[in-house]
């Protein structure tokens, strides 16, 4: 896959998954919405892993330089 995020894309998408791993581990969030989040933030650091935003691909979004 080609890579479409930028290096501001990915350090903010890592930031937001450390708040929700702190507010998880913090007892602030619980439940579905616990659930949800840690969905989301596995899903933030493995596209930031990777480089690639599926969901930037069909509205040809890249938040990449050059």
């Amino acid at each position: 896959m080609k890579k479409n995020m930028g290096n501001i894309d990915r350090g903010l998408r890592v930031v937001i998954a450390l708040v929700v791993a702190i507010l998880y581990f913090t007892g602030l969030i619980s439940g579905t919405a616990a659930i949800i989040l840690g969905i989301l933030a596995a899903v933030f650091i493995l596209t930031s892993l990777v480089g690639t935003c599926p969901l930037y691909l069909p509205f040809g979004l890249s938040t990449k330089k050059g």
